[in-house]
């Protein structure tokens, strides 16, 4: 691993480091530079620094007895007092990855009244099923859920932990990896598991320009949290199995400095990754009155309408209707794109549609790369044709 480190005796608080950091990770405290969390050691305070005051050093890892840590954990989160179901997804990644190594699946469970969430994983084909239920945990405290997680890590030493890349996965997956001083690779659209256990995390990086293999090669365990829609649910079995273990809740929790003054339940609201057709309008969408097209078709099949990022970033549409990275990932059965180009972040959040037709003027878009049924042609002349066919029932 390497760090940043600043040499006191040759910085003459220029302040050169501070303008030039990308991240905002330099702070100047007392004339003199300090780095704060935000630093990605990307080494350009480095070269910048004219007194040569500011260092990369590289620091070595103690490799882990791989040996030592074996199976895979999932944490099934807990959503309006039912499974998130994210949950089955993981599990069903996890049962994939486990297979070729004779690994278990195990699960833990964390919150107030889970029998019933419990007894429902049993239809999964886990190893154990590990709760911590309390009133305390009735609602998410960042360090409580933290707390819990950690206690049955270190009772089973798993080498993977999957998380869903939930609002609650998001603030509970880092802070359980800090704890073990390990790695964590946030919304992975792959993985895979090698022979040694090393876990390949694929995801998209640099705003989606590359596809990132990640590999936490020398700690345990091994975080990965995946989006919702990304991976195949497992199939619910009839027979039951796996040993649900009542765990005692960490002394911690009851120290926790976090209290709940109110609970408002948000109502529940439609979304696009529900959806089993969807209706996407993209950059070739000339001005924000065209959405009606996209509107039209959709709710002529029965199904709901989306955009790609620079529609929203136009203001002609709300975050909740953007698909990729910075949005939401889908998989409806059918998926019609409307001028769209197939940027990679995009792609990545909606390739698992069971059906994808594509409709673009340029024969080389990518979106044709992944495409069931490409349409070369103009969304404004090809789209009306096709709702005329679907009121007709006729060939468009």
């Amino acid at each position: 691993m390497a760090k940043i480190a600043v040499i006191e005796r040759k910085c003459v608080g220029c302040g050169i480091c501070q303008s030039s950091c990308p991240f905002g990770a330099i702070d100047m405290k007392d004339g003199k530079p300090e780095l704060n969390a935000a630093c990605r050691v990307c080494g350009i305070c480095v070269r910048n620094c004219p007194e040569s005051a500011i260092v990369r050093l590289e620091t070595r890892t103690q490799s882990v007895d791989k040996k030592a840590w074996n199976d895979i954990l999932v944490f099934a989160e807990i959503s309006g007092g039912r499974l998130h179901p994210v949950v089955t997804e993981l599990i069903g990644k996890a049962r994939e990855l486990a297979g070729p190594l004779g690994f278990e699946v195990h699960a833990v469970l964390v919150g107030h009244g889970l029998e019933g969430a419990a007894e429902e994983l049993t239809h999964y084909g886990l190893g154990k099923i590990a709760v911590y239920d309390d009133p305390q945990l009735g609602y998410f405290r960042a360090d409580a859920y933290a707390d819990c997680v950690e206690a049955e890590i270190k009772r089973l030493k798993p080498s993977v932990v999957l998380t869903g890349a939930t609002s609650l996965g998001r603030s509970l997956a880092p802070r359980v990896a800090t704890r073990f001083h390990t790695g964590l690779t946030a919304d992975c659209t792959t993985l895979m598991l090698r022979e040694n256990t090393d876990l390949v995390q694929i995801r998209p990086a640099f705003g989606g320009n590359i596809m990132a293999q990640i590999i936490t090669g020398n700690t345990r365990p091994q975080f990965a949290t995946v989006r919702y829609k990304v991976m195949n649910p497992c199939v619910r079995e009839e027979k039951q199995s796996g040993e649900i273990l009542m765990r005692p809740v960490p002394e911690n929790v009851y120290a926790s400095r976090i209290t709940c003054l109110s609970v408002v339940p948000v109502p529940p609201v439609k979304s696009i990754s529900d959806a089993e057709v969807l209706v996407v309008g993209g950059r070739g969408l000339q001005k924000e009155e065209d959405l009606r097209l996209v509107q039209d078709l959709a709710k002529q099949l029965g199904g709901d309408w989306a955009t790609t990022r620079p529609l929203v970033e136009k203001g002609w549409a709300g975050n909740e209707r953007q698909i990729g990275l910075s949005g939401r990932t889908v998989r409806p059965k059918l998926i019609i794109t409307c001028g769209v180009s197939g940027a990679i972040q995009f792609v990545a959040c909606m390739n698992g549609s069971e059906h994808i037709v594509a409709i673009n003027t340029d024969p080389d878009a990518p979106i044709f790369q992944v495409a069931h049924i490409a349409i070369v042609g103009d969304l404004y002349d090809v789209v009306p044709r096709l709702m005329e066919s679907l009121k007709g029932g006729g060939r468009a």
